[in-house]
């Protein structure tokens, strides 16, 4: 008898110690990932992107609003928040907490979808064949998550708000000129309003989105734009040694799932994001992150 039940008790046991480490111990061990860009004219001097996403806020995430809270002794010379900030209507104030002396820096965000629609739960299998674009066409109508006010919040402090605009910031020495669009995973991307070549003047070219769909990087690229930002896809969240994300929940090809890759004539960095959604509160294989890029010459 006690071998009949050795196996299966010996399964729950590591099942239940895997989530436990995934839930508890990865799901806080903030990672700060770094990367050089090589997208400067020769001879100008580097700037450097704190570039943070899908922090998937509630008020009680202590250890997150600290860590991000950290991240102002990097001494960024630009702050880009691409999404999915928050997960809870009272998780404004925390975020700006979060952000503190970040926010005396120049910024800029787009919306990601749990900007506007607040957490439900999801079968998180079902990402491994699908993804969840066609929940919000089904079930979600209006926006229940105070996504205006996290705006106004950010626009006051300077932050330009991308969200299917181009905007321009001086950025250390250099002239940046940005495009956003809103999230392509709830259709409110607009590209056509933000479409057309670039400005040679600017000395750098950036472009923000929440989700980093194919058709939008290939327009970003046909456009002119030198580096790309995204995240929405956590890196996978749930990793497999050795293979990598099993899902990305968007067009976008598991290799780039996260970090920094060649997207035709531009650089693309995909952010693996620093939360996860309350209703799947775990990581695997993929700690959160947020990325310092330094901008470097050519």
């Amino acid at each position: 008898m006690r071998k009949i039940y050795t196996v299966p008790l010996g399964l729950l046991g590591a099942g239940a110690a895997t989530f436990g480490y995934a839930s508890v111990i990865e799901r806080n061990w903030f990672r700060l990932r770094r990367f050089d860009v090589p997208v400067l004219q020769p001879g100008r001097p580097s700037v450097k992107i704190l570039h943070i996403s899908d922090a998937h806020l509630t008020p009680g995430r202590s250890r997150l609003i600290r860590w991000v809270r950290s991240l102002d002794a990097l001494e960024p010379d630009l702050v880009v928040n691409t999404g999915d900030t928050l997960s809870h209507r009272d998780a404004i104030g925390p975020f700006l907490d979060a952000l503190g002396p970040l926010l005396d820096r120049p910024g800029v965000f787009v919306y990601g979808s749990n900007d506007l629609y607040s957490p439900v739960f999801k079968n998180p299998l079902r990402y491994i064949w699908r993804t969840s674009k066609a929940d919000y066409k089904r079930h979600r109508r209006e926006p229940d998550l105070p996504y205006r006010e996290l705006g106004s919040s950010l626009q006051a402090a300077g932050w330009l708000d991308l969200n299917n605009r181009i905007g321009r910031l001086k950025v250390g020495e250099l002239d940046v000129e940005f495009g956003g669009i809103d999230d392509s995973h709830i259709n409110r991307d607009r590209y056509d309003k933000v479409a057309g070549p670039v400005d040679p003047q600017a000395d750098i070219h950036l472009g923000v989105m929440h989700s980093p769909e194919p058709r939008n990087l290939d327009r970003f690229t046909a456009d002119g734009y030198d580096l790309l930002l995204a995240g929405h896809t956590h890196g996978g969240q749930v990793c497999v040694p050795f293979y990598g994300a099993l899902a990305t929940n968007c067009g976008i090809d598991r290799p780039r799932v996260k970090g920094l890759h060649r997207h035709r004539g531009s650089w693309l960095h995909v952010s693996a994001g620093l939360g996860t959604s309350p209703t799947a509160p775990m990581r695997f294989c993929c700690p959160p992150e947020a990325s310092l890029l330094t901008l470097v010459p050519r």
